[in-house]
């Protein structure tokens, strides 16, 4: 447990205590390990705060307080209970994760022209990915069982993934689909989103595919499955993302890139390997579905003939 010190009645972090979470992701974390040792007020500040990070960026300290059923001093104090000079520094983790913390795609663009050799480039892009992939593995050691068992057992398997996530959420289905009839891939072409959505039950299982910035359809579809009773599979970059806020299981991967556009690497790699155990579940009757597809793949000349020596 973490020690403070008063000043003013104000406790403060202890001196020598590691400095405050730098993400909202540590900070939730962060949260959920000392909450047995806060004081009842403090529990009530840090309970909101866990159960809506949303409402932080765009209501008042106030407000928050009012809601939180705390007085707004406890906030601060809160605050400065974890190590933040005050409420603004733990208010602006949030800000910049429900918004965003990235600069726009132009800017980070610009800054990359005319800077660095390629082979510069080329060695710290190799490096970052490097990195989310085993942030991606550490982050998802325990809840990835949890999404397995929950698609497994869902009648029908829903995929959704736009814009820069449309790749990765068509990939998880195509491949899926070889071993599983029953997954189908949201796609909204002419405006049809909602009759794709109609015939969702609570017997079926949604996988959500989206990171920062998210896209309006996801965060439409994410209600209208927990409206239908749908289990909620998201697979996201943080654990406040809209889709995440409200799914059953959540699934984080990293999207840090020293280029101007987020990475999908380590999104790519979490679905690869969400297949794998899929696949490993579902055991012999798997295996007969792939053989039966390949077959039909090749009688219907999907594939080009294997050349012969």
């Amino acid at each position: 447990m973490q020690q403070s010190f008063h000043i003013n009645g104000i406790p403060t972090m202890h001196s020598d205590s590691p400095p405050p979470p730098e993400s909202l992701d540590q900070l939730i974390d962060h949260l959920r390990q000392v909450f047995s040792a806060l004081t009842p007020q403090f529990k009530n500040a840090a309970r909101y705060l866990l159960n809506h990070p949303r409402n932080v960026p765009i209501m008042s300290m106030r407000k928050i307080a009012t809601e939180a059923r705390v007085q707004p001093a406890t906030l601060v104090r809160l605050a400065q209970h974890l190590g933040y000079s005050g409420w603004q520094d733990l208010r602006e983790l949030f800000v910049d994760a429900i918004h965003g913390s990235s600069q726009p795609y132009a800017e980070r663009a610009r800054k990359i022209i005319g800077t660095g050799k390629a082979s510069r480039r080329q060695a710290e892009m190799l490096a970052t990915q490097f990195k989310n992939l085993e942030q991606t593995s550490a982050q998802n050691t325990e809840t990835l069982p949890v999404a397995v068992e929950i698609l497994t057992r869902a009648a029908n398997v829903y995929i959704a993934g736009f814009r820069a996530s449309y790749p990765i959420a068509f990939g998880f289905h195509y491949v899926y689909r070889l071993f599983r009839g029953s997954t189908f891939l949201i796609r909204g072409d002419a405006g049809t989103l909602e009759l794709e959505l109609r015939s969702l039950s609570a017997n079926d299982a949604m996988a959500l595919i989206s990171f920062a910035p998210y896209s309006q359809e996801i965060s439409q579809i994410a209600r209208t499955a927990r409206a239908a009773g749908c289990k909620i599979v998201a697979l996201t970059d943080s654990k406040v993302s809209p889709i995440a806020l409200d799914a059953d299981c959540t699934l984080l991967f990293s999207t840090d890139s020293p280029s101007f556009f987020p990475s999908t690497t380590a999104a790519t790699a979490l679905t690869e390997a969400l297949l794998e155990q899929l696949l490993a579940k579902k055991g012999k009757g798997a295996v007969k579905a792939i053989e039966h597809a390949e077959v039909q793949l090749h009688h219907s000349g999907a594939y080009l003939p294997a050349r012969r020596p």
